[in-house]
């Protein structure tokens, strides 16, 4: 009995170390983040702030492979804090019960999370810390994950030929792709200087992409909003923070598992490729000959001033 009131009142990590079974797991944790908030049933508790603290542990799959120093490879802190603020700012609550739920269940969302858990006190009402502490599963949840999927932000891809890169239209056209709130990022193709010429396909391969992401630090010197991004963590954040992006493509092309199957000289596919990763809403080819294929709804469009119709 004393252990188990003892496990009780500590930390999170220890319960999901007493709890594990001979299933060995990796864990990250979350300790004492500390966040203003306005939360609770009580009317005393509305138009004001308090203290709440956040202790959570996430036990993950074992990464089978050589991490590689990888973010991508991982289950970042930042998902962690990113789903506490993005369910804090969904809307006001009244119930910690029900912010560790959604909040376990955003977490659940990531590929390699299995188990969470959660423990949320209130710091200000009382001598004390008053609280709840849940653990949920992704074998738990089941298609309720697959429903917080379906939030995940659906970026435009905007494809910009070099004459629309050099066009002084350029930061009018961001404008108006970003104007109606969704996520914006910027693809291109290979800069129009001659490039080395290799007799080994994937040497020629890895050449064609680094003139793409040349040719990315180039758009980004032309609009200060634009970052060069290379990572689907940097993607994911970047959206969810409302920046302009550049993808610089190496990174997930070489690393993925269904590769896109065409030259990286074939811009444009592998822009549609790439919509296709991101599940975007739309891609929009200004200046430029259409993809043989693409996954998302696809415009083409003259160097024009208006890329977005009103």
């Amino acid at each position: 009995m004393a252990t188990e009131i003892r496990l009780a009142f500590s930390h999170p990590a220890e319960r999901a170390i007493a709890t594990s079974g001979d299933d060995p797991r990796d864990r990250i944790s979350l300790r004492d983040h500390i966040r203003e908030v306005e939360i609770g049933a009580f009317q005393a508790e509305r138009g004001t702030t308090q203290r709440i603290c956040f202790n959570v542990v996430v036990e993950v799959r074992p990464f089978a492979g050589p991490i590689d120093d990888d973010v991508d490879r991982i289950l970042s802190y930042d998902r962690v804090t990113e789903a506490i603020t993005a369910e804090l700012e969904a809307e006001r609550l009244n119930l910690l019960e029900t912010l560790a739920e959604r909040i376990a269940e955003r977490i659940l969302q990531e590929p390699q999370a299995l188990r969470a858990f959660i423990r949320i006190e209130k710091l200000d009402r009382g001598p004390g810390a008053l609280g709840v502490e849940i653990v949920r599963s992704r074998r738990e949840l089941g298609s309720r994950l697959d429903e917080r999927a379906a939030e995940r932000p659906h970026p435009r891809i905007l494809f910009l030929s070099n004459a629309a890169i050099a066009d002084p239209r350029l930061p009018g056209w961001i404008d108006q792709c970003r104007a109606d709130g969704a996520p914006l990022i910027l693809c291109v193709g290979p800069h129009s200087q001659a490039l080395p010429q290799a007799d080994h396909a994937m040497v020629q391969r890895r050449i064609d992409l680094l003139s793409i992401e040349q040719n990315c630090w180039m758009l980004a010197a032309r609009d200060n909003r634009a970052k060069v991004v290379a990572t689907r963590t940097e993607l994911d954040w970047a959206m969810k923070n409302g920046q302009v992006c550049v993808w610089a493509p190496s990174k997930m092309v070489l690393d993925a598992t269904q590769g896109p199957g065409i030259l990286p000289r074939d811009a444009t596919g592998l822009a549609a490729w790439f919509a296709g990763q991101m599940t975007a809403r739309e891609l929009i080819v200004v200046d430029a000959a259409a993809p043989e294929a693409c996954p998302v709804p696809l415009r083409l469009s003259p160097p024009a001033d208006q890329l977005i119709a009103p």
